[in-house]
């Protein structure tokens, strides 16, 4: 069998984003909601109005909708190794951005070219070994202090895995777990956040909640996770998983109104809870789970 280094996405060009609504439907939202979501989340961070930004596997070119309306001063690239998902990204018309085709491996673009790098929902189509080459190439791509956000599906929701194995085309999918892609990240660069998202349905009762998930942003149980890499010119030291969890759980508890003792023990309380479903999850799904030779 030969090995798979990039999933196809030539074939689902022309009904991807129909594909991907009909998959996700029972979420209460639609492909092009998911999209704006994640351009949302970047908009937390990224205030300055006149940058310029890499899409790396930009598919059919539906983020750049986004990125050009909550950025209007921003130059945008796209780059994909689907031919077929560029000519619809380019049948956009999207007036800040531009599109190109690449072999998944080298990034046609000279060093210190970005200031921003996005990839979303990207990796987990990529074998395991590619990885690190492609992380080197956008810290080659990236301005000393531009920034990297990293998407992916959180392997843990059901919810999540459900999607992902009823979609045609995550049929080859695997899936990155948030541990694994810090620490894929913290090869190459110095600060790297890990949040969550997607805790709620976005239709229904529950959707009233959704207002909470900003809060919810250290629990590993959203839908999705990114993460938000900072190039710099010393990569630090790796830090551990659990490292990471308490230092978010340290900055949210100081978050809170009160500060009470009693919210203090809630909130240390629910995360010690966590880490051990977070271990019972690991025993559950390991033979699901990734490692480097997938």
């Amino acid at each position: 069998m030969a090995k798979r280094n990039f999933d196809d996405f030539d074939e689902y060009a022309d009904r991807y984003r129909d594909i991907h609504s009909a998959n996700v439907k029972m979420s209460g939202a639609d492909s092009f909601y998911f999209a704006e979501q994640k351009v949302l989340e970047i908009k937390k961070y990224e205030s300055e109005p006149a940058l310029r930004l890499l899409d790396v596997g930009c598919g059919d070119g539906a983020t750049e909708i986004y990125f050009q309306k909550y950025f209007p001063g921003w130059k945008l690239e796209g780059i994909d190794v689907s031919g077929q998902s560029l000519q619809k990204a380019v049948k956009r018309n999207i007036g800040a951005a531009s599109f190109g085709l690449y072999n998944g491996t080298e990034i046609p673009f000279e060093k210190e070219s970005f200031d921003i790098v996005f990839i979303a929902a990207v990796l987990h189509h990529i074998h395991f070994s590619l990885h690190d080459q492609l992380i080197q190439e956008i810290h080659r791509v990236l301005k000393p202090g531009g920034r990297l956000y990293v998407f992916e599906h959180n392997p843990y929701n059901p919810v999540t895995r459900y999607f992902v194995n009823t979609c045609p085309f995550d049929k080859d999918a695997k899936l990155l777990t948030a541990s694994y892609t810090k620490k894929m990240l913290r090869k190459f660069f110095n600060e790297v956040q890990v949040r969550y998202t997607l805790f709620f349905p976005r239709k229904g009762v529950l959707s009233k909640l959704i207002s909470m998930e900003d809060k919810l942003g250290w629990l590993p149980l959203g839908g999705q996770f990114y993460c938000k890499a900072k190039k710099t010119s010393i990569a630090g030291s790796k830090s551990s998983l659990f490292k990471y969890y308490f230092s978010t759980h340290q900055a949210q508890s100081s978050a809170v109104g009160s500060q009470s003792s009693i919210v203090k023990f809630v909130l240390s309380t629910i995360y010690n809870c966590l880490l051990l479903t977070e271990s019972l999850m690991r025993l559950m799904y390991s033979p699901m789970m990734p490692t480097q030779n997938n």
